[in-house]
């Protein structure tokens, strides 16, 4: 299926947004973004973004409205429909069919909530055969610090996501244990090996907390 995953690059907004950002809650000007989502929209069509909350609910769509779902996942069996997920520093996770694609924010809560599964299970309800995953840029297993409790909590459920970081504090590397997730279901998967915190390319919400945000794009 075709999909996009943009970065900071070759757009409108001023710094600390520059230049390509897509998201409207973060500062950046509204009319600005708007013409950012509008470029986006000449390669993909019309894009339905959604309000993320790092929850664990998606919403299954059938038309681009300007309301954007109070969810983390879209899923959509309509041809012509692109979904968006905002990222800067989580994973923007691409599932895709012949039938049904879906755009996925998983975080660490993201991660914790098993939301890719769920998401997963809605596909396959959906009628959905094989489904193959993209895992965009997103921070990586040495640059995600994590106090100690917080890695131990996540360990509870994903093992593989223990870390360390380069001083040999814990850490998590959440794009491991989603991928351990996704083939544990039968997934078939590529996954972006760059840094969101390590390449200036990105927007990173740990590199800089008033920052844009990257997104990954898919459609039938």
């Amino acid at each position: 299926m075709p999909s996009i995953f943009t970065d900071r690059r070759q757009a409108l907004s001023d710094a600390p947004y520059d230049s390509f950002n897509l998201a409207l809650h973060v500062g950046d000007d509204p009319k600005v973004v708007g013409k950012n989502r509008h470029t986006l929209s000449l390669q993909s069509g019309p894009v339905q973004f959604m309000n993320q909350v790092h929850g664990n609910s998606f919403a299954v769509i059938d038309s681009v409205t300007s309301a954007e779902p109070t969810c983390d996942a879209l899923i959509t069996t309509t041809p012509g429909v692109a979904l968006a997920v905002l990222v800067a520093d989580c994973i923007p996770l691409l599932l895709s069919s012949k039938t049904v694609v879906a755009a996925v924010h998983v975080g660490r809560k993201g991660l914790d909530n098993f939301i890719a599964l769920k998401v997963i299970e809605e596909m396959r309800r959906l009628g959905s055969g094989a489904i193959h995953a993209q895992l965009g840029a997103s921070i990586c297993g040495s640059c995600y610090e994590v106090p100690a409790s917080m890695a131990q909590d996540i360990s509870q459920t994903h093992p593989v996501a223990r870390s360390q970081t380069q001083a040999l504090t814990p850490a998590l590397n959440l794009p491991r244990a989603l991928i351990a997730d996704l083939v544990a279901e039968g997934l078939t998967y590529e996954a972006s090996t760059d840094c969101t915190y390590e390449n200036p390319r990105f927007f990173s919400y740990r590199r800089r907390n008033i920052t844009g945000r990257n997104a990954g794009v898919i459609w039938l």
